[in-house]
C-alpha cells in the first residue's frame, strides 16, 4: 500500500516526546514519580505512532483504507499509555479513562489498538476482551479491527478471524493469543486471565458487575503488564460505575489522588462554560475538523437552543458536559405561537368557538386525577380529518377552594383569579368532589364523541369504572412511565412546534406548560417529570395522557378521521 507523509508529523526526538506527552488536559504524567522508578521509554511510545502509520488503515467511510495517521492528541494519549515504564520493564498505567465525546475517533483509536496488543506487545497466549452492555455495542471494535487487519496483508496473514453470531474473535496463533467480543451478561460470569480489557461505552453500564468482574481476574502474578482502559461520553448526572470512574480519573488529573497506574484522558467542556461558545467546543472535541464537522455542531447547537428538550443532549454528546436526565420541556414563547386564536379572540371566546365546532366530534380525554388538596384536569384532545391538519385540545381544571386561596395568597398562583375568569373551578372545601368530576365526563361522553378516556391507574381505576359502567365509554390505563409517554409527549412538542396544536391559549394550561420537567432515559424516551417540576402539571399530564390514546385508538370512518 502507498503511504503519503502523515497529515501531523510523529515525534522524532525525546524533546519533541517530552512536549507531546504533557498534551493531555489538565494531566502532567511527571507529577509525583520521583523516586518511583519510572521513565518514559521514547521507543516504545514511537514503536505503537509507527505502528497505526505504517500497519494500519481506516475501516469505513470516506477515509476508507486510507492510511491511520494519529492527531496529535491521539499520539499524546497512546504515547503515553505504551511509552511509560516501571522499573522492572512492565508499562506504567494499568488502567486509563478516554473521555472523550462522540464522532471523534473514539472507536477506531481504540480498535487499533487492540490490533497492537494482539500482534505486537510480545505477550503469550493474551487474552485481550472487548466488552459493552450490549454485544453489538462491543462488536463495533470488532468489526473496526477485522477490516484494519483485513486490508493490511501482513497483519492478515498472522490472523485467523471468527465471525459467528455467538463467537466473534481474531486469533493470532503464532503466539496462541486471542482478541475477543463479550457482552456484559457474559463478562460477569467470565473468570479468564486477561492481558487487557476494553470496556466501550461505559456509560451504558447498568451496574458496576462487568468492571469487577474483570478488575478481579486482572490480579494474576502470571500477566507481567495488564490493562483496562475505559472509553466513554459522559453520563447523566446520576450513580453510576461510569461516572464513578469519571470522577476517579478525576482526581487524579487534578492531582487529589496519588494513583501514577491510572491514565486519565479527559476532553470536556467544563461544567460552568458557555455551551453556546463555539470558541470552547475544541476543549471536548480534539478532532474537530478531522472527523467531526464544525456545521454540524453548529446546527445542533442552534436546534438545542431552540429546543429545550435537545440541550441536553447536545451538551453531553458533543461537549461531553454531565448533565441532569431532566430539561425543561418547552419554551412558552412556543406554545404562544400555536394558540389557534383569530385576530382579537380572547382565550374565552376561543373555547366556545370550538365547543361550537367540536360537538358531536370523536375526540379522546385525558383524566389527572389529584389526591385532595391539588388541581385535577380532563382535557378533551380532537384528532384533524388529514394528516396535515391542526389538532384541538380543550381543557378544563377544577381546585378545592380552600387551596385555591391558600396558595393565591402564599405562593402568588391565581387560582381564585382563573376560576373568577372561567378558566377552573372551585369545588366544596379542602377536597376534590368526584362526582364533579364524574358528571363533567358524563356530560363529555353525550357532548362530544369520546372514543376513550386515557387515565392514570394509580388513583383512577375506581372512577374509570364508573365512566365505562355508567356512561358506556371506553377506558384505557395509560402508565405515566417513559415507555408509554415518551411517543405522545414528543408528539405534542412537535404539533406545537408546528403551530398545530391548537390550545386557545388557556393561562392555566400554560402555566402548567412552563412548569413542566422533562425526565429524558438513556435511550433518548421522555416522561414528564413531576417530582422535578418546579409546579403543577396536571393539565400537561392530562394531555399526553390523551394524546397516548389519539396516537393508537380506532381511527376507522365511523370517527369521521384518517388519522395520521
Amino acid at each position: 500500500m502507498v503511504r503519503g507523509r502523515p497529515l501531523v508529523e510523529p515525534p522524532r526526538s525525546e524533546s519533541e516526546w517530552d512536549e507531546v506527552i504533557q498534551l493531555l488536559p489538565g494531566y502532567d504524567p511527571r507529577r509525583g514519580i520521583d523516586g518511583s522508578g519510572l521513565r518514559f521509554d521514547y521507543e516504545s511510545a514511537s514503536d505503537v505512532v509507527s505502528f497505526y502509520h505504517e500497519m494500519i488503515t481506516h475501516a469505513e467511510g470516506k477515509l476508507a483504507m486510507k492510511p491511520f495517521y494519529l492527531q496529535q492528541w491521539q499520539m499524546a494519549y497512546v504515547g503515553n499509555l505504551f511509552g511509560w515504564k516501571r522499573a522492572d520493564g512492565s508499562r506504567r498505567f494499568r488502567e486509563s479513562l478516554l473521555y472523550v465525546s462522540k464522532k471523534n475517533g473514539k472507536t477506531p483509536l481504540i480498535a487499533g489498538l487492540c490490533n497492537y496488543l494482539l500482534f505486537c506487545d510480545g505477550e503469550y497466549g493474551a487474552q485481550i476482551y472487548g466488552a459493552a452492555g450490549e454485544t453489538d455495542q462491543a462488536a463495533l471494535l470488532y468489526r473496526h479491527a477485522c477490516a484494519m487487519i483485513d486490508h493490511e496483508p501482513e497483519l492478515k496473514k498472522r490472523a485467523v478471524i471468527y465471525g459467528g453470531e455467538n463467537s466473534r474473535a481474531i486469533r493470532y496463533p503464532e503466539f496462541k493469543s486471542e482478541y475477543k467480543v463479550m457482552s456484559s451478561k457474559a463478562a460477569t460470569k467470565h473468570g479468564g486471565n486477561p492481558h487487557a480489557v476494553i470496556i466501550d461505552e461505559l456509560l451504558a453500564q447498568d451496574s458496576r458487575d462487568l468492571v469487577d468482574a474483570f478488575t478481579t481476574s486482572m490480579a494474576s502474578e502470571n500477566r507481567f503488564q495488564s490493562m483496562i482502559v475505559y472509553i466513554t461520553t459522559a453520563d447523566y448526572d446520576r450513580p453510576s460505575i461510569c461516572n464513578d470512574k469519571y470522577e476517579y480519573a478525576c482526581k487524579v488529573r487534578d492531582g487529589r489522588v496519588d494513583d501514577w497506574a491510572f491514565l486519565p484522558a479527559i476532553y470536556e467542556l467544563p461544567q460552568d462554560a458557555d455551551w453556546t461558545d463555539e470558541t470552547l467546543w475544541p476543549l471536548a472535541n480534539p478532532n474537530l475538523g478531522v472527523s467531526v464537522s464544525m456545521d454540524f455542531l453548529r446546527r445542533q447547537c442552534k436546534m438545542a437552543k431552540e429546543d429545550p428538550t435537545l440541550e441536553n443532549t447536545f451538551r453531553r454528546f458533543h461537549l461531553n458536559q454531565r448533565t441532569s436526565t431532566n430539561v425543561a420541556w418547552m419554551q412558552l414563547h412556543n406554545w404562544d405561537q400555536s394558540t389557534g386564536l383569530r385576530d382579537g379572540e380572547t382565550p374565552l371566546e376561543w373555547r366556545e368557538r370550538m365547543l361550537v365546532e367540536m360537538k358531536g366530534k370523536p375526540c379522546a380525554l385525558g383524566v389527572d386525577l389529584s389526591q385532595s388538596m391539588d388541581i385535577t384536569a380532563v382535557v378533551a384532545l380532537f384528532k384533524p380529518p388529514e394528516t396535515d391538519g391542526d389538532w384541538v385540545v380543550i381543557p378544563w381544571f377544577w381546585v378545592p377552594t380552600t387551596n385555591a386561596h391558600k396558595r393565591e395568597r402564599q405562593d402568588r398562583v391565581p387560582y381564585v383569579t382563573w376560576t373568577r375568569a372561567g378558566f377552573a373551578t372551585l369545588t366544596d372545601d379542602d377536597y376534590i368532589n368526584f362526582g364533579v368530576i364524574n358528571e363533567h365526563i358524563r356530560w363529555c361522553a353525550e357532548y362530544f364523541d369520546v372514543r376513550e378516556i386515557g387515565f392514570d391507574p394509580y388513583n383512577a381505576r375506581a372512577s374509570a369504572q364508573t365512566w365505562h359502567e355508567t356512561y358506556g365509554v371506553e377506558v384505557a390505563e395509560v402508565r405515566q412511565g417513559a415507555a408509554s409517554l415518551s411517543e405522545p409527549m414528543k408528539t405534542v412538542y412537535g404539533l406545537t412546534m408546528a403551530e398545530r396544536l391548537h390550545h386557545g391559549g388557556n393561562p392555566v394550561l400554560r402555566w402548567m406548560v412552563g412548569n413542566t420537567s422533562a425526565k429524558i432515559d438513556e435511550n433518548e424516551n421522555i416522561r414528564p417529570d413531576k417530582e422535578k417540576s418546579t409546579e403543577r402539571i396536571d393539565g400537561v399530564s392530562a394531555t399526553i395522557t390523551a394524546m397516548a390514546r389519539a396516537l393508537v385508538v380506532d381511527t376507522s370512518p365511523s370517527w369521521g378521521f384518517q388519522g395520521l
